[in-house]
């Protein structure tokens, strides 16, 4: 044991996929579309256990902003691949909404479907207006909200649902509820709850031990989970040799370097090198909030895992890997299905 967490052996941590449903420059939405189902076939034989996409809108490059009719496309052409949300931001939706759009998958997928839910908008502020109608929202009202939701999944009502109202279909279904974070906020109240967190350390590393303290710390069984459970986000660029694997990661540092830069835009070709499109400080910024986003050959790939799955004592480990072409984007993801069934 480590600080009282059970060490775990790498043959019980499970891999996922994190998909951010890319449109490529030059691409459209319906490619990433096809891309995203071709990718979900090959993850399902290569034994990647889930298959997420994540809420964004207003943003040119990112097509899964309709996040529950894509799981639906993504079930529908897959066999056994868990299917869900990384994750659907509920300050955006009426709750009962959810409930019933998530009932609806579990009826047609059933012991397939996964809701895993975030406070962020996933957006800007116009376009959260946009969404909320006006309403103003600051987060405060996510454990409110949650509470409404998992009543209408429960038969008995427990929770804050209004009087009289039932999700259907929902009502009475298993449907697994995960919490997102990039903090300690949603690592303290799934601690609470009992629930499992996933946190995003692709793109918020400085607090992921923190928030994996406050998890660990606070958690009290529940009867969803009787022990923690925690599944971190890693950008993982793989490729047959590292010189091509550092190419192709340069196209996800251009988009966070747009991020950076407050400005939205497709996925672009990859570059010989970044040196010229980025500033210093903003390559000293990229590089820190990239610590768990690496690129490698299968050597360099696996040794970053065993690194990564010892410090953080992690269950499970969901790939997001931002590959302009797909050909390479699927050998990156068999690369890290081989390393992680070697370690």
């Amino acid at each position: 044991m480590i600080g009282g967490i059970t060490l775990k052996q790498p043959r019980d941590i499970r891999f996922s996929v994190l998909d951010l449903a890319s449109i490529v420059e030059g691409g459209t939405a319906a490619d990433s579309f096809h891309n995203s189902l071709d990718l979900a076939r090959h993850a399902e034989k290569w034994g990647y256990h889930r298959y997420w996409f994540a809420e964004h809108h207003n943003m040119i490059g990112v097509a899964s902003s309709a996040t529950s009719l894509l799981i639906g496309h993504i079930a529908g052409g897959t066999q056994s691949i868990r299917v869900g949300s990384g994750g659907i931001m509920l300050s955006n939706h009426a709750p009962l909404v959810i409930a019933e759009q998530f009932g609806t998958l579990e009826s047609l997928y059933p012991g397939r479907i996964d809701l895993g839910l975030g406070r962020a908008p996933g957006s800007d502020q116009p376009a959260s207006r946009a969404l909320r109608r006006g309403l103003g929202s600051d987060g405060s009202e996510f454990p409110e909200q949650l509470s409404e939701l998992r009543a209408y999944f429960d038969p008995a009502g427990a929770g804050s649902r209004p009087a009289g109202v039932r999700a259907v279909p929902g009502e009475g279904l298993n449907v697994p509820i995960w919490l997102l974070g990039s903090s300690g906020f949603s690592a303290e109240l799934a601690a609470k709850l009992g629930l499992p967190f996933a946190f995003a350390s692709h793109f918020a590393p400085e607090y992921l031990f923190q928030a994996l303290h406050i998890y660990h710390s606070n958690f009290r069984p529940s009867e969803v989970l009787d022990k923690p459970y925690v599944m971190i986000g890693l950008g993982v660029t793989a490729a047959d040799t590292v010189d091509e694997a550092r190419k192709l990661a340069t196209s996800q540092q251009q988009q966070f370097l747009n991020i950076i830069r407050g400005r939205t835009g497709k996925l672009q070709p990859p570059v010989e090198s970044m040196d010229g499109l980025w500033t210093t400080q903003e390559k000293v910024i990229m590089l820190d909030k990239q610590r768990y986003s690496f690129s490698g050959d299968k050597a360099a790939i696996k040794e970053r895992l065993q690194d990564i799955l010892k410090e953080t004592q992690a269950d499970e480990l969901i790939i997001s890997a931002g590959i302009y072409d797909h050909e390479a984007r699927l050998r990156s993801y068999e690369i890290v299905a081989e390393a992680m069934k070697e370690l």
